[in-house]
């Protein structure tokens, strides 16, 4: 089994910008994308403009007819509509504790560093403001504010190496779960009206008052979940004796051992349902992104072009 990358450079997420593509959080990309159907009416993604008013031609949604003006001028005639530009993306990025874990690929806290700035330069990339709050133990709570095109992403990046390179399996300090709740207030706060709120996160800690803030986040914003796991969590393999680390200590423990493996698991299955519930009480698409594969290559199965071959197959 090969060694799980610990940690990220911001060499490392710059060299991210030129992959950023072919995935879309908003359903402007609708054909492809995982947020249509079921999904599609969950986002508002961004406002109309009136554009213009001109004649039918085949091909033209029939929804899109404006009768009063087709009455008046004795033909066919539609409204077009352009989307608003520079929509407010937040994307709360966790390097918590509970995310220093990985069996495969890399960490949990690195691949959310890794989806977080693909998702900032594809925001960025399709003339949006993006911002961020990443939240640690040791770091705190960073807000940063939506800015246009590369400011964001130029203040959002060294931010999360920042937070990814204060975790440590030898530390003493105590995890605290409190600091999703925190973030999500922060994220309350800053999300004003139409904003899409991206929470990347294993979810670790999540409780009623997390149900609270995402309920008020979601009283007029877009909010979406990117559930971010390890598959050592959800069954722990039987070797025998091994070294875990879980981001707060790192302990030789007896994989032998069944109770201890079931124990693992539950604490792994509270974490899918916490992201679950997300999804059916606040109706909010959850994305599921692991850290045994590349995760452009997840976003794209769930938000992009490549799902229509997926399903095909």
């Amino acid at each position: 089994m090969s060694q799980a990358r610990a940690y990220v450079t911001l060499d490392e997420l710059l060299h991210l910008r030129h992959r950023a593509k072919g995935f879309s959080f908003l359903p402007r990309q609708p054909v492809h994308s995982l947020l249509t159907g079921r999904h599609a009416s969950r986002l508002r993604g961004r406002g109309l403009d009136f554009e213009e008013l001109r004649h039918y031609v085949e091909g033209d949604d029939t929804r899109a007819i404006d009768w009063t003006a087709t009455a008046r001028l004795g033909t066919p005639h539609v409204r077009v509509y352009t989307e608003e530009r520079d929509r407010n993306v937040l994307l709360l990025v966790d390097q918590r504790r509970s995310m220093f874990f990985g069996s495969r690929r890399a960490m949990k806290s690195v691949v959310a560093a890794e989806a977080a700035a693909l998702s900032a330069f594809r925001v960025a990339s399709l003339g949006d403001r993006v911002g961020a709050i990443v939240f640690s133990e040791a770091g705190g709570v960073t807000e940063i504010r939506p800015e246009s095109r590369d400011a964001g992403v130029r203040r959002i990046l060294p931010e999360i190496v920042r937070h990814n390179g204060l975790l440590s399996a030898g530390s003493e300090a105590i995890s605290d779960p409190s600091l999703l709740n925190d973030a999500l207030r922060r994220a309350t706060r800053l999300a004003s009206h139409d904003w899409l709120v991206c929470l990347i996160s294993d979810t670790a800690g999540a409780d009623d008052e997390t149900v609270k803030q995402v309920t008020r986040l979601t009283a007029h914003n877009d909010v979406l979940s990117v559930f971010v796991s390890d598959p050592l969590e959800a069954e722990l393999p039987d070797i025998g004796r091994a070294v875990l680390a879980d981001g707060r200590q790192q302990i030789e423990v007896d994989l032998s051992a069944r109770d201890l493996r079931r124990g693992f698991a539950a604490g792994y299955a509270e974490r899918r349902a916490n992201a679950a519930r997300f999804s059916l009480q606040r109706a909010i698409p959850v994305l599921a992104v692991m850290t045994d594969r590349d995760v452009l290559e997840q976003l794209r199965e769930q938000l992009g072009r490549r799902l229509a071959r997926h399903r095909a197959a």
